[in-house]
């Protein structure tokens, strides 16, 4: 039987009663005892009604959750009367009428439910008496209807508290219309909510009062789903302007995108204000208070924890109360102040610090600004005296855009178009893949896993078999409602515009960087911070991130003046290329479309995120990627946890930390970008293997551009004259260790460091014996 189940709505737990329902039926029969035995079975309390009038009354009496109307014969009344009926009364607006309908004959159309909707119906029942059938009707109905509608009903307590509450509040919509203002708004603006809600805000008037791009600050920071505070003016209907205190909070919806913006204002009091900041300042200097905020706000916060407090350091006889002043107005200043960019903000509150600041402070403030100011704040500068020309090649040929132009000189990139493979059979579904294929694929879930024996299985074809196992492991065809036939399309499509060709870009390549990627997605942490939209993206960018890449870098491509360099005006060429192909070859075939069925705002939120990601694996901006994730995603993360044990408590404010949109981005950067160079994490043969063949992709381009007279991007990569080990450790040293450091640090990747210790010692010895070939393990010299 069932009982009082406990639902869930956001931060309110609420208890909802078994349900009730209503069985209008005129005459009793087997599809009356069908609904009445079938609520007996599911524990819901019912009762049966034989008149309109009956109907009526018994509704008004006990609000049943579910009405069941017969409809299939209107000699007794009229079914669409009495829904009208009960729906003219206000508490139906929370109660779901079904209408059973008779059967039609297999010849028979199939009648429209438009007249059944706009009787008031919610859904049809098609005669059927099996009590099964009625009992799966009825709880897919309270699964569905009836618990939304429950939730729905909570939400009046949270409007009576909006409507009770002092502070103003305003909520609109992502496109800032307006949807509900509370009675303390209305009396602050002196509108009516009738004249507000539908109206957009740009259609009310503005104070003159305010800076001239205040509002493109605003918005600037809230699209970016961050909390917006400070001081506003606002007009009232009167015309006066107002000065208010305003908070702008967005609210993250379904597929992590803004649906609303909550936006709380009271009228400003700078006199209670400056009572606020001492308060805070005070607080913070002798309760030790160092919590953090991601919004603007007027409160003065010291940020740099264990720093010397100003009072500290200003001598006995220093005026305390007029330097408090000062500060109030300094900081007030600051946050009335326009800015355009973050950067602008850091360099004015520098530039304000060396006025007072002694001589040797002052110099070393100067050159801060002088490094702020420069265009590239994030990429190394690398040294040109006695630099590792194995360090200085291999960085400047993956850093540089190689406009290094010789005219006369262009290099036309053709597809290699035959795309046929073996005779292997390409499976129908995932459960007719080849047994030697399923052996090996049931270790997939180990870092592990060896991708040379599925490629020499699949002779060269392991993306689809991979693709398929990985993508059925997550669900993928579920979250796009798309089918296994189709999925099957795509993987076939994508991986056959990889060129088998290259030693190293290719499709074993991509399904190496999927593998990377699914394993990383199912470390705790990763999972905790990213929803199912982001997993999916992840595995179709890592699955699509190098199609038709023509085994040269961007820099050749860039110098020999392909047609994709100038179609992308030599900035992140391949990686613009990759993305567009892959979109491109998805929707051009409805049969390898998996992208058809989703939701319009879906698809554009996953197109958006897997086109971001593909783009991180361009290496121009390697650092400035590593950095971003270090600086907002570790050391917060480090911060909050590490005051979260000193204070005993079970504090999760890391964990919303990770899961701001801004940060979630930089997770999902982080991780396509390990994925995508991982080789040195891989256990040694594997390792060895990759950097053959990198290595191989490398020497090749250097031969073209020997041939074609071109610039050779990296002259250490010369067949007859290259140490692939110092090449390895150059990569590792310059790259890998401070990425996965950072990575390891969130994700928390034991097996991979420790391959990766293994690894470097590995190159070392290799490197020390003066071997310029590779070697297995095995063939080491001890």
């Amino acid at each position: 039987q069932a009982s009082t189940t406990e639902v869930q709505i956001g931060p309110m737990r609420l208890k909802q009663d078994p349900i009730q329902v209503l069985l209008i039926f005129a005459k009793e029969d087997n599809q009356s005892d069908g609904f009445w035995w079938a609520c007996d079975r599911a524990g819901y309390r019912c009762n049966i009604a034989r008149t309109p009038e009956s109907a009526l009354e018994s509704f008004l009496d006990k609000h049943q959750e579910i009405i069941v109307i017969d409809h299939r014969n209107s000699r007794y009344f009229d079914a669409e009367d009495i829904c009208r009926s009960i729906r003219a009364t206000k508490p139906s607006e929370h109660t779901v009428i079904l209408a059973v309908i008779p059967r039609t004959s297999a010849d028979q159309e199939e009648t429209s439910v438009l007249p059944l909707l706009n009787a008031g119906f919610d859904r049809q029942f098609m005669e059927n008496s099996s009590i099964t059938a009625c009992y799966n009707e009825l709880v897919q109905i309270e699964h569905g209807e009836v618990r939304s509608q429950f939730k729905l009903r909570a939400c009046n307590a949270v409007f009576t508290a909006l409507d009770h509450c002092q502070e103003a509040i305003e909520i609109t919509s992502e496109d800032h219309v307006i949807q509900y203002v509370n009675p303390a708004f209305e009396r602050m603006m002196g509108y009516h909510k009738g004249e507000l809600i539908g109206k957009e805000l740009t259609e009310l008037p503005k104070s003159d009062k305010n800076c001239a791009d205040i509002l493109d600050t605003i918005n600037t920071c809230i699209k970016k789903g961050k909390e917006w505070q400070g001081v506003y003016y606002a007009r009232r209907k009167s015309g006066d302007s107002i000065q208010q205190h305003v908070k702008i909070t967005p609210v993250i919806g379904q597929g992590g995108k803004i649906r609303h913006f909550v936006s709380l204002k009271r009228l400003y009091c700078a006199s209670e204000n400056s009572k606020q900041l001492y308060k805070s300042h005070h607080d913070e200097k002798y309760t030790g208070d160092n919590s953090q905020s991601e919004s603007y706000s007027l409160k003065f916060k010291n940020r740099r924890k264990d720093s010397t407090d100003v009072n500290s350091v200003t001598s006995q006889s220093s005026d305390a109360s007029s330097l408090q002043t000062r500060r109030y107005s300094s900081m007030a200043r600051i946050h009335s102040m326009t800015i355009e960019a973050p950067i602008t903000k850091v360099i004015n509150i520098i530039n304000a610090a060396q006025e007072n600041s002694p001589v040797t402070v002052a110099e070393a403030l100067d050159r801060v600004l002088e490094i702020l100011r420069t265009t590239e704040l994030y990429s190394p500068q690398l040294g040109t005296k006695d630099e590792d020309p194995h360090t200085s090649d291999l960085v400047g040929g993956l850093m540089t855009d190689g406009l290094r132009r010789l005219s006369g000189n262009e290099y036309v990139f053709s597809k290699n178009t035959n795309l046929s493979h073996s005779n292997l059979s390409v499976p129908n579904t995932i459960n007719d893949v080849p047994p030697c294929i399923t052996q090996l694929l049931d270790n997939e879930e180990s870092w592990d896993f060896n991708i040379f024996e599925l490629e020499a299985l699949t002779n060269k074809r392991p993306l689809v078999f991979l693709g398929l196992k990985i993508f059925s492991r997550f669900g993928v065809s579920e979250f796009l409602n798309c089918s296994e036939v189709t999925l099957r399309a795509w993987l076939q499509v994508i991986e056959a515009n990889y060129h088998s060709s290259n030693s190293y870009h290719n499709s074993t390549h991509a399904a190496d960087v999927l593998h990377a990627t699914a394993f990383f997605l199912r470390q705790e942490r990763v999972k905790g911070s990213l929803d199912r939209l982001d997993e999916v993206a992840a595995l179709i960018a890592a699955t699509i991130h190098d199609v038709d890449h023509p085994g040269r870098t961007n820099s050749f491509l860039c110098n020999a003046g392909s047609e994709l360099a100038v179609l992308y005006n030599d900035t992140a060429v391949l990686e613009s290329h990759h993305t567009a192909l892959a979109f491109q070859l998805t929707i051009k075939d409805s049969k390898c479309n998996i992208f058809k069925n989703i939701d319009r705002n879906h698809y554009r939120s996953l197109r958006q995120s897997i086109i971001d990601m593909v783009l991180a694996t361009e290496m121009t901006k390697h650092f400035e990627h590593v950095n971003k994730f270090v600086n907002s995603v570790n050391k917060p993360m480090a911060s909050e946890e590490t005051s979260s044990r000193s204070e005993g408590s079970d504090c999760d404010c890391a964990a919303n930390k990770k899961n701001f949109p801004d940060n979630q981005t930089l997770i999902k950067r982080m991780m396509i970008k390990c994925a995508d160079v991982a080789n040195p994490c891989r256990p040694l043969e594997l390792c060895i293997e990759w950097a053959g063949r990198i290595s191989e992709e490398y020497f090749a381009q250097t031969d073209e551009e020997k041939r074609q007279g071109l610039p050779v991007v990296m002259p250490v990569f010369d067949r007859n004259t290259c140490s692939i080990p110092k090449s390895q450790i150059s990569f590792i040293d310059y790259f890998i260790t401070d990425m996965f450091d950072a990575w390891d640090a969130f994700a928390h990747l034991p097996v991979l460091m420790q391959n990766l210790a293994n690894n470097y010692k590995h190159w070392k010895t290799l490197d020390e014996l003066k071997c310029k070939t590779l070697r297995l393990p095995s063939e080491n010299i001890n």
